[in-house]
């Protein structure tokens, strides 16, 4: 079957065995792939979590048609419609722990599906579970203009936050985040952005910061935090090291939590598919949770996908179809 693995001339499509399933796995014919940016680092050569290096099938995230059962997987059927996420998207056909995906809506194609699995898993776990957002309080988005940043904002307002901050560097972008439930939009390389936030907010800051940026902007969220406020840290979009103010996050008291699906058993990812499905999957179906696509490439031009990603001019999703 046709894939894309990274090899020793880089990133290319190739020919690989078809894989079986094994366990709770469900062998996917691939119709649509969704690009995220750990896939862009994956096609250079990084390693993501255990994953990538020579040999590596690419990708993360995708949509399609259960193929073939695991003896042990269960809850979906030959021919059924699904999307979700796990390594080695991008080929004709994947494999995914039967806990690990969505059954696709009825009213939504492959391509749709396909930009909705991680954002979904993982700003519902950052936003709500880890995030702790309740009704009436307020919310910053840091790299809001990304998927799941969009995301984001709108899991933040379908639980009801009342005010919804969301920041970008990219005036473009920043000019559209209302478009996706912000209130506030903000540039967080502008030195001036903390007391932008501090005026939203009476001077007190915000309940909650889903971080996406880290490195740069890490004591300036401090600062923009409410006391017994909580920063979730989701990315390193801003640098993996910085200089932190311990004193500051000490005085403010702030509840300071790191999440990643890098560190997670498959266990810890069912219940996080499960909370979505529980908690927000009928605003999936009724389409209230929805990601713009901004551009589709055809598998065999998914090198193209990947120089429009690292242009970073688009907004919302680049999906390949196969």
């Amino acid at each position: 079957m046709k894939a894309y693995v990274y090899g020793a001339n880089g990133a290319e499509i190739s020919d690989v065995a078809k894989p079986s399933p094994k366990g709770t796995q469900v062998l996917v014919k691939v119709h649509a792939c969704g690009l995220n940016r750990a896939d862009l680092g994956m096609t250079k050569g990084h390693v993501h979590g255990s994953a990538g290096g020579i040999g590596t099938v690419l990708g993360m995230e995708w949509a399609g048609e259960v193929a073939e059962l695991g003896p042990d997987a269960k809850g979906v059927k030959v021919g059924d419609k699904i999307m979700g996420s796990g390594g080695a998207a991008f080929a004709e056909y994947t494999l995914a722990d039967h806990g690990r995906l969505f059954r696709a809506p009825s009213n939504m194609n492959f391509e749709e599906a396909a930009t909705l699995p991680v954002a979904l898993a993982t700003m519902h776990n950052a936003v709500v579970t880890n995030g702790a957002l309740q009704p009436g309080q307020s919310v910053l988005i840091q790299g809001a203009s990304s998927g799941v940043g969009l995301m984001a904002m709108q899991i933040a307002k379908l639980k009801g936050a009342r005010l919804v901050i969301g920041s970008s560097t990219d005036a473009m972008r920043r000019g559209r985040l209302k478009e996706f439930g912000a209130d506030l939009a903000i540039d967080s390389s502008d030195p001036g952005w903390v007391d932008q936030v501090l005026n939203a907010t009476n001077g007190e800051g915000v309940d909650l910061i889903v971080d996406q940026v880290s490195g740069s902007v890490a004591n300036q969220n401090l600062a923009a935090t409410k006391v017994k406020g909580r920063i979730v840290n989701v990315g390193r979009l801003g640098g993996t090291h910085a200089d932190f103010n311990f004193d500051l996050h000490a005085a403010r008291r702030i509840h300071y939590i790191g999440v990643t699906f890098r560190t997670r058993t498959i266990e810890e990812i069912r219940e996080i598919f499960d909370e979505v499905r529980k908690d927000i999957w009928g605003a999936v179906e009724s389409r209230k949770l929805q990601l713009p696509i901004d551009k589709i490439y055809p598998f065999a031009e998914i090198g193209k996908a990947f120089e429009h990603m690292e242009a970073n001019k688009h907004l919302g999703k680049i999906v390949v179809t196969l």
